[in-house]
């Protein structure tokens, strides 16, 4: 009897851990990202409704996903890899990799990634190219140029804002990215 006690207390102390761990992940993280071409914005889905909201850049050379086009693919894709997780605000990524150099917001020169990278992979035909043409979701230097698009392909957010949606969005998160605007995918079932 009295080894049964402590077994019973571990047991329900990790019962509780497990209950508590798991409330908090699904309270935290998006299941779905919409990112809007018409609005410039990007969306954080939690259980089919928009939680928060970004300003960002799709290409300035249109949409498509022509090899060499510079174009921002549209259709169903997923975050296949984060990279950057711990790094400043203004962390310069070249080749995904930290160069040491930090970047403030609007800096002269230049417009490399910075802060994070969402790597994003097509699942649909149109767009299956999209981790071959290397798009991502990622932090920008150029944040004047948010809300209209800039970019040569990718997503382009915030260098505070991409770290935001870095830390809410897991691997395997589903992404759209429409020419809708994101009141259209309001209340819509979540895509996991």
């Amino acid at each position: 009897m009295p080894l049964f006690r402590p077994l019973v207390r571990v047991s329900s102390f990790l019962t509780m851990a497990a209950m508590l761990s798991h409330c908090t992940s699904t309270k935290t993280k998006s299941d779905k990202v919409v990112v809007s071409v018409k609005d410039q914005k990007l969306g954080l889905y939690q259980n089919g409704r928009l939680k928060r909201q970004y300003v960002i850049s799709t290409s300035k050379f249109g949409l498509g996903s022509d090899p060499g086009s510079n174009k921002t693919p549209v259709g169903q894709l997923e975050v296949m890899n984060k990279i950057g997780e711990g790094l400043p605000p203004g962390a310069v990524l070249k080749g995904r990799t930290w160069n040491g150099e930090v970047l403030t917001p609007d800096a002269p020169g230049r417009d490399p990634v910075v802060s994070r990278i969402l790597w994003l992979n097509g699942k649909e035909e149109r767009n299956r190219n999209t981790q071959d043409r290397l798009i991502y979701i990622h932090g920008t230097p150029e944040e004047r140029n948010l809300g209209r698009p800039a970019s040569y392909g990718c997503v382009r957010m915030g260098m505070t804002d991409v770290i935001s949606v870095f830390n809410q969005v897991p691997v395997g998160t589903s992404v759209t990215i429409t020419e809708d605007g994101l009141s259209r995918h309001l209340n819509a079932t979540a895509v996991n």
